[in-house]
């Protein structure tokens, strides 16, 4: 009997690893669906950009008052959490505050650090709610975001205030217990936040504190646990995928387009036809129609997407009403990546169900809105490119479905006949010189 919670923890620990790396490598085989491409070039700048933009959160302080409070709830998640490797052990040693023997005083200042991180993470949880659901923030409030979307977010700052809550209490029962000498129950010194709600429990008995204390300590890792696992289904997910996506991120010039070796080849063999090669050369997909011709770092992009909205309110084609919204560019990728995925799993394989990313996710008219100004790639704080994703589909539905607008049209022709977006014969291009001294 008196390994019966140490049986039962061990086996919450197991159930949640398991299920956790079982949704990862899920994740992983959906981002892989994409086409290769080989990242390994500068890699002192990726590193760098890792800590300044992923750890550091460095494009968030560009309104520092919301990155100081960003920066405290993702502190809490990654600090406080170190205080779960303590709760982990004694759950399956059965222990009790199995670090304080070794630390000392140490302990009950990490501890209060803790604490008051705890509290500080409680209430910008609450401040964010405010803005989300009282305020409503316009960015918050968008179109985008209708249905799960919304509630993904709230969840996810309800959990953080219950979280942080069930610590705070299960602190002060503890601290009580130890003031009445219960056994287990070592003295640690008086905490510096749940010191205050302690003289509230002060009447209890121990049974009654020994109660709270157990009940706030099971609820407080189950919840972990069950935050963990939601991390997969969830837009929070950014919390992890931030770091390769920030490491991988492109390096050149914003305004650099990749080039289509493909279709230069064509115009070369068009102005050299010498150059051509005489055997039949295999057939190539211009563009992007659905996920299965996007690179696998633009799936990257689609699951680490945080749906702050920075990227739509910088958008100069959303800021004047037009349909585009590059954070649905992005929602809308990592949806249809996330339906062909459960596809594969249900078949074994793909099979073809009608619809395609371009089309019936994101349509004609949100596409031909963007400018390609890159103030949603350089507004995105952890370095996602909506318009890789946009230029992409854009070449598809020009090169692959002949869908341009007409005036589009005529500069095409120019060009495939004249070598030029006007009218102009190539044999005359310079004429207009002659009359210049």
């Amino acid at each position: 009997m008196h390994y019966i919670p140490q049986i039962i923890f061990f086996c919450l620990v197991a159930f949640s690893v398991y299920l956790f790396s079982k949704n990862i490598l899920r994740i992983r085989k959906n981002i892989f669906l994409g086409k290769p491409e080989k990242i390994n070039d500068n890699t002192k700048q990726r590193w760098k950009n890792l800590v300044l933009l992923a750890l550091g959160q460095k494009k968030m302080f560009k309104n520092p008052t919301v990155a100081i409070m960003h920066f405290i709830i993702y502190a809490g998640f990654i600090i406080i959490n170190v205080e779960v490797l303590e709760i982990v052990l004694d759950g399956i040693l059965g222990t009790h505050r199995l670090f304080l023997g070794t630390l000392g005083s140490v302990y009950t200042f990490l501890i209060n650090f803790f604490e008051i991180l705890a509290l500080c993470v409680l209430i910008v949880c609450i401040i964010f709610l405010i803005r989300r659901n009282i305020l409503k923030l316009k960015r918050f409030i968008s179109k985008d975001l209708n249905g799960w979307p919304r509630s993904d977010a709230n969840y996810i700052l309800l959990t953080e205030i219950i979280l942080m809550s069930l610590f705070l209490i299960m602190n002060a029962a503890d601290r009580n217990l130890q003031l009445q000498n219960s056994a287990h129950y070592s003295e640690t010194g008086n905490f510096v936040v749940s010191g205050v709600v302690a003289p509230l429990f002060s009447n209890l008995s121990s049974l009654t504190l020994i109660t709270i204390e157990r009940t706030c300590w099971w609820l407080h890792i189950t919840g972990i646990f069950v935050f963990l696992n939601y991390l997969p289904y969830s837009k929070h997910l950014h919390i992890l995928l931030a770091f390769p996506n920030a490491y991988y991120a492109k390096l050149q010039p914003k305004g650099e387009i990749e080039n289509m070796q493909s279709v230069q080849n064509e115009v070369k063999y068009m102005m050299q036809p010498e150059l051509a090669p005489t055997e039949e050369q295999p057939v190539v997909r211009f563009g992007a129609k659905d996920i299965f011709d996007l690179k696998w770092k633009n799936l990257l992009d689609a699951y680490s997407c945080t749906e702050c909205g920075r990227c739509s309110t910088a958008c100069p084609a959303n800021i004047t009403g037009k349909l585009l919204s590059p954070r649905k560019i992005m929602m809308d990728t990592r949806d249809r990546l996330h339906e062909v995925g459960k596809n594969i799993e249900k078949n074994g394989t793909f099979i073809d169900d009608g619809k395609t990313l371009l089309n019936d996710y994101i349509s004609v008219e949100e596409l031909r809105a963007c400018t390609t100004c890159n103030a949603c790639v350089e507004e995105c704080p952890v370095s996602i490119s909506p318009l890789d994703i946009i230029i992409e589909l854009r070449r598809s539905l020009i090169m692959e479905d002949s869908n341009a607008p007409q005036e589009w049209n005529g500069m095409f022709t120019n060009i495939e006949t004249n070598f030029a977006p006007w009218k102009l014969s190539p044999v005359d291009r310079d004429k207009w010189v002659e009359d210049l001294n």
